[in-house]
């Protein structure tokens, strides 16, 4: 499970400036990721950061952070379809939940933001992140109990992922990388890519 969570945790970033909106981030079989939901993620994230100190934090910038806002919320396709096929759900009230041990786990809700800025969450987005963990974690039981050791829960999951997405054939626009069909990833693509060259850095930066 270490895999899914760290595909899931990223890191602040230079905003894509210049590049249109409209269109596709990614495609998941029918499932369309915009462009302007990856850029509303990003730009959550650097409006966050600028209100916290952030100093000491290792904080990813350029490419790197726009392709991880799109892992994202490709991750969360990609998991949806997943569970459906193995019947689980997440309720609501799961993901209540596990919000409440997690603010408690902070020591309350004013200590949020600067965690959400640390793993680079959108706020919009933390319930989500939640149901991810979820998610994953219900995927990890059922492996365990199907004879997949504790340790090895992770990797299954990450097949599972693997075999969706092959399934479904992802699509990634060349401006935030391109889709690793082996490891189930977006890698960079090389330097000439438009994501690669931001053109502004985030002004309220502490």
């Amino acid at each position: 499970m270490k895999r899914i969570l760290a595909i899931m945790t990223v890191a602040s970033a230079l905003i894509l400036t210049g590049c249109s909106q409209v269109g596709s981030a990614a495609e998941v079989g029918s499932t369309k990721i915009s462009q302007a939901t990856v850029q509303k993620s990003i730009d959550a994230v650097l409006a966050a950061r600028g209100k916290i100190d952030t100093s000491g934090m290792q904080l990813e910038t350029g490419a790197a952070f726009n392709r991880s806002q799109l892992r994202f919320h490709l991750v969360g396709v990609l998991l949806a379809a997943v569970l459906k096929d193995a019947k689980i759900t997440v309720t609501k009230a799961e993901i209540d939940s596990r919000r409440a041990q997690i603010l408690t786990q902070l020591g309350g809700e004013a200590n949020l933001p600067k965690a959400l800025v640390g793993a680079s969450i959108a706020p919009a987005d933390f319930e989500q992140y939640i149901n991810l963990i979820l998610q994953s974690e219900k995927l990890a039981s059922v492996a365990v109990a199907g004879g997949v050791a504790q340790a090895d829960s992770g990797a299954e999951i990450q097949k599972l992922i693997v075999a969706k997405a092959a399934a479904l054939k992802v699509k990634v626009n060349p401006r935030y990388g391109k889709w690793d069909p082996a490891t189930g990833d977006i890698v960079a693509t090389d330097a000439a890519s438009p994501a690669t060259t931001p053109a502004a850095t985030p002004s309220a930066t502490k």
